[in-house]
Formats: C-alpha cells, sequence, structure tokens
C-alpha cells in the first residue's frame, strides 16, 4: 500500500483510540463526548475535494457522498469517522437536528453501497461513525426498509431508475446473465429495487455519486464503464464528470490504491 497509505491507516487507528479512551461503551458501542478533529493529511483531502466538486453541477451536498463511498470501497472504510468529523467542524452542522439530517444522508449512502461492495466494509464505516457521535446527535428514527415488499410496486421502481441509468441498452445488459437467472432477479428486486431505487432520503443524483464512485473504487472495468456512461445519462456533464473521475483516482490514491483498469470518460463517450 505504500507510507502514505500506512500512514492513513495509523491515523484512522490512532483517532478510534482516541474515541475509545474517551466513550461510554454499551454492548461493544461507544460514543464521543466531543466531536475530536480529524488527522490533518485527512482534513487535506477533504478540503481538496469538496473546493473541487463544489463548482461543478454536483452542488454542496454532494462532494461527501462521493468520498463515502470510495471509503466504504476501499481498503479503510473506518476512515468515514474522519469525514464525519470534518462535516461536523463546519458551521452548517452545529445542532444536534442537522447532525442527524447529515448522518441520515451518510447512513443511506453506506445501505446503498451494500449492494455494490457487500456488508461487512459499510458495517465497519457506520460503527466507526457511530462511535463518534454524541448522544444528543444520534439518530433514532425507524429504519427506512421497514415493511419493504419484494412485490410489483418495488419492481415497478427498479425498472424506472434502472431504465434512466441503462436506457438502450437496459434488455441487453440483463440479457448478459441470460443463463445466470438469479443475478437478473436480484439486480431487478434487490440491487434496484431493494436498495437504489429507494428516494427516501437520497435523489437520482446522489445515488448515482454513491454507485459510480463505489464502483470505480474497486478498479472494475465493466461496471466503471457501465456507470460513466450512467453518469452521463443523468444529466451530468462530460467535463464534471471528467472532474469526478480524477477526484475518484485521488480518494483513492490517499491509500495507496492505483485504478488503472478503469476505462476513461474519452473512452466512454461514444457509448452515451
Amino acid at each position: 500500500m505504500g507510507a502514505q497509505a500506512d500512514a492513513s491507516k495509523a491515523n484512522t487507528a490512532d483517532a478510534a483510540t482516541t474515541a475509545t479512551a474517551t466513550a461510554t461503551t454499551n454492548g461493544g458501542a461507544a460514543a464521543d463526548t466531543a466531536v475530536t478533529a480529524p488527522p490533518p493529511a485527512f482534513v487535506e483531502l477533504f478540503q481538496k475535494v469538496e473546493a473541487t466538486l463544489v463548482p461543478t453541477s454536483l452542488g454542496a451536498d454532494r462532494w461527501y457522498i462521493v468520498v463515502i463511498a470510495c471509503f466504504a470501497a476501499g481498503p479503510d472504510p473506518e476512515a468515514a469517522v474522519h469525514l464525519y468529523r470534518y462535516l461536523c467542524g463546519q458551521p452548517r452542522y452545529q445542532t444536534p437536528a442537522s447532525r442527524q439530517a447529515l448522518v441520515r444522508r451518510l447512513r443511506e449512502a453506506l445501505v446503498k453501497v451494500v449492494s455494490i461492495v457487500g456488508v461487512c466494509k459499510p458495517l465497519e464505516a457506520i460503527l466507526a461513525i457511530s462511535a463518534a457521535e454524541r448522544p444528543e446527535d444520534k439518530d433514532h428514527s425507524p429504519a427506512t426498509r421497514e415493511g419493504w415488499q419484494c412485490d410489483e410496486a418495488n419492481l415497478e421502481r427498479a425498472m424506472v431508475w434502472y431504465d434512466k441509468i441503462y436506457k438502450h441498452n437496459a434488455a441487453n445488459t440483463l440479457g448478459l446473465f441470460e443463463a445466470h437467472q438469479d443475478f437478473i432477479w436480484l439486480s431487478k428486486h434487490i440491487t434496484y429495487g431493494l436498495y437504489l431505487a429507494d428516494r427516501q432520503v437520497l435523489d437520482d443524483l446522489d445515488t448515482e455519486m454513491v454507485v459510480f464512485p463505489a464502483i470505480m473504487s474497486q478498479n472494475l472495468k465493466t461496471e466503471t464503464w457501465w456507470h460513466i456512461r450512467g453518469t452521463r445519462r443523468v444529466g451530468v456533464s462530460k467535463a464534471d464528470t471528467q472532474v469526478l473521475w480524477d477526484t475518484i483516482k485521488v480518494i483513492n490514491a490517499h491509500f495507496g490504491v492505483t485504478l488503472d483498469r478503469v476505462p476513461t470518460v474519452d473512452e466512454v463517450e461514444h457509448d452515451v
């Protein structure tokens, strides 16, 4: 991973130790009594990403969605705690209500990432955030999928969103799994139905800012192609998609990860 990645892991471990030492533990969960500043290397990373993405069409509230998606797909998902602490240091997140609203967005991003990377890394990320939350900042709202049904309404929501991303490629893409029907069913009813088409917390563009970064962060060639294309199809300009692509590389480089198998924005453009 390199010296930079080792330093990053050490910073995360030091922060976790500080949190645990100053926390009240209950069944393995802990809560800081005060918000601790993240390590300087992470502050520098967050400032760079924020300054780069906010001026794009992504706006002011999606840069951190990109970051947490990359973290949850990367080698150190516990680094999500540094993002949470960085955001809690901003003027707009100085009240319990504002922090609860923030964590609902971060949590939903992690829930959606489950469909991209599996459950374990998002669990590590949300546990790290939970350990840093003050008791008054914790959000105890009901589970967003409580009462969810794998029914026709779920399938309809799923396919509306799926068709926005894949458009005229939709049938052919599912057709790739014609001899593996479980993956067609899973994609429709669970990946898109249960996870990605849910709009209670995150909107369409928010959702693609979870999916594209989380996929690209795994250095996946085919699916990154699909979601560079999908990002363009939900209205992000080629120029802004290039900025996003570059930023995903920067975030992963912080952990010593090289993304050398993914297609470029230029390579995908003819397929948009």
